[in-house]
């Protein structure tokens, strides 16, 4: 009752809210008038119980697809292709560069269980936006049990000088991978790393595709990647699990990893 009690007491010092400004000059007479004044239907009632005064300090609750704890399976419809998954369709309301037509619209699926995590404003483009001269990470994505994604973009011009170049006509994927290499560790890159590359068609679009067994990267001792270039982006796809992840979720990352498109 202390903390609902102290909203209906003045402080002499500041102006009590349902005070007129000149208050100490005013009689009490004018204070309770100025009060009837300004809520001429707030009971005696209300008025002591504090239930009127505490409905500005409600706090709307963050929307599903904001808030950390909340499992994607909740706000994400179910994958058309496959029921076990959800799909998550990256629109202009998701990050900055899709905001301002630096990146193309990209999708992939999640478990229902994983959950979206923030993004520091300094890593997502947020401030160099529509001009970035280097990679920013888009979304990120994780479960304690199985592993992390995230989605990096990276400005064409730091990979080629060509305007809407192809990801063939920047390069091979060794190429590639030796630019962004360490946008998928967190870290370095060390050309041992990379096990495995594929080069995958979808449509138009061209894939390179990775696998890198990491020990030393800050992602995770395994990671899975697949990138593309569209527009004046190259768009990264990275995902990462640990020693003690990998052997029960390579699966899963894999499927995920192979759902992604933009």
């Amino acid at each position: 009752m202390a903390a609902i009690s102290s909203l209906f007491t003045p402080n002499p010092t500041s102006n009590f809210p349902f005070s007129n400004p000149i208050s100490s000059q005013s009689s009490s007479h004018k204070s309770h008038q100025n009060l009837n004044l300004q809520l001429p239907n707030l009971s005696r009632r209300e008025f002591l119980n504090g239930s009127i005064a505490l409905i500005p300090l409600a706090v709307s609750p963050p929307s599903p697809s904001q808030a950390r704890e909340v499992e994607v399976g909740s706000y994400l419809p179910v994958s058309p292709t496959d029921s076990s998954f959800v799909l998550f369709k990256a629109t202009t309301k998701d990050t900055p560069a899709l905001r301002a037509g630096n990146v193309q619209p990209y999708q992939f699926m999640l478990p229902p269980t994983w959950k979206q995590q923030r993004v520091a404003n300094i890593l997502s483009g947020n401030y160099c936006q529509p001009k970035c001269a280097e990679p920013w990470v888009e979304v990120k994505f994780e479960n304690e049990k199985q592993g992390k994604v995230q989605v990096v973009a990276s400005p064409l011009i730091r990979l080629t000088n060509k305007p809407d170049a192809t990801i063939e006509e920047i390069g091979t994927p060794e190429k590639l991978i030796a630019s962004l290499g360490p946008f998928v560790t967190g870290n370095s890159y060390d050309p041992d790393e990379l096990l495995e590359t594929s080069v995958e068609k979808i449509g138009d679009q061209t894939y390179y595709k990775y696998v890198l067994e990491t020990p030393f990267a800050l992602t995770g001792s395994h990671n899975l990647a697949k990138a593309t270039a569209k527009g004046s982006t190259v768009v990264l796809f990275v995902a990462s699990a640990n020693d003690k992840q990998w052997p029960t979720s390579q699966k899963t990352l894999q499927a995920i990893l192979e759902s992604f498109v933009v």
